[in-house]
């Protein structure tokens, strides 16, 4: 569907001014728009999955582990495809008024895709490189979009979320480096050709939402405070979206319908789509690659093994 068709649409949650912002800029900020008893049922099972790493000593299909993490002294970066590991997750992706505003800015017919938890832990949490989401998932058209969901208040020292308006209309970059690497960002020098000083921060109460078109260009900074900034992310698409590669965080929910009903046509865009490496085998971490981080070869040969079982009990 075209902007000016989901806008004939009547809305579930968003007014039409919100949704022609995110048409028009690539993004759209909800203050508190999540109701505390969803946030406070999440933040229970968060504080669950953070005791569970507590017995992990290195990164892996699960959780990602910033350096310095140990049993006393927990620090993560990420839990990956948390709705495998709690049914909280999938109920709060798939019945929550997230769902709904998905469906908003997609049209009534609604994909899940994958999800993630970035921590951003206290005191040091990484920054997340500029970059563009839809490279490290291709889909036949650009209907995806990630929404963020702030479990805590947000401020600027924290390293919230930053976007750059307008920039899912420019170009798709590259995120290979010239030597054929995937680092997973855009390479520094491309990045005169980003409008930085446009950059957009994202702050809010618990309960605040960010939204953003797989297109758009986006990172965050370090976090440099004392307060942790952890951020839900759950990524759908329009219901005629496929994919073109496999899923780096792959989950058994992948491609359930969550609004409206199942495509039986494909919706193709006519401009290209850059394509990842092949993360069949498995998938380290946005942070690795960005960070230039490698693996050993036991992590990687568990990744691949919890991979192939995630995939194996996939719908």
């Amino acid at each position: 569907m075209t902007p000016e068709q989901i806008l004939d649409v009547a809305p579930k949650i968003l007014t039409q001014a919100q949704r022609e912002s995110y048409f028009e800029n690539g993004y759209v900020l909800l203050e508190s728009v999540v109701p505390m008893e969803w946030i406070e049922k999440v933040r229970a099972v968060t504080d669950e999955m953070v005791e569970r790493s507590r017995e992990i000593a290195t990164s892996d299909m699960v959780f990602d582990l910033e350096p310095g993490h140990s049993k006393d002294n927990p620090r993560l970066r990420r839990l990956s495809s948390p709705v495998e590991h709690h049914p909280t997750y999938w109920d709060y992706a798939s019945q929550s008024v997230i769902a709904d505003i998905a469906a908003d800015l997609v049209g009534p017919d609604v994909k899940f895709h994958h999800s993630k938890l970035n921590f951003k832990w206290a005191e040091g949490g990484e920054e997340v490189k500029w970059h563009q989401d839809i490279q490290y998932w291709p889909h036949t058209n650009y209907s995806p979009l990630t929404i963020g969901t702030y479990l805590h208040d947000v401020g600027e020292e924290q390293g919230p979320l930053g976007v750059i308006p307008g920039s899912h209309n420019g170009e798709l970059f590259d995120e290979y480096n010239d030597k054929g690497q995937w680092i997973g960002c855009i390479d520094d020098g491309d990045l005169p050709r980003v409008p930085l000083d446009k950059a957009e921060y994202l702050m809010g109460p618990a309960g605040s939402v960010t939204v953003h078109n797989c297109r758009t260009v986006h990172g965050s900074k370090p976090n440099l405070s004392d307060l942790g900034r952890p951020l839900l992310l759950n990524v759908y698409s329009a219901a005629n979206a496929f994919t073109y590669t496999a899923n780096p965080l792959p989950s058994r929910y992948e491609g359930t319908i969550v609004r409206g009903k199942a495509a039986r046509w494909a919706e193709h865009d006519p401009r290209p789509c850059q394509i990842p490496p092949d993360w069949s085998g498995g998938y380290t971490s946005l942070f690795a690659l960005q960070q230039g981080e490698e693996w050993s070869e036991e992590q990687l040969q568990a990744v691949a093994e919890q991979n192939q079982e995630i995939r194996g009990t996939a719908a």
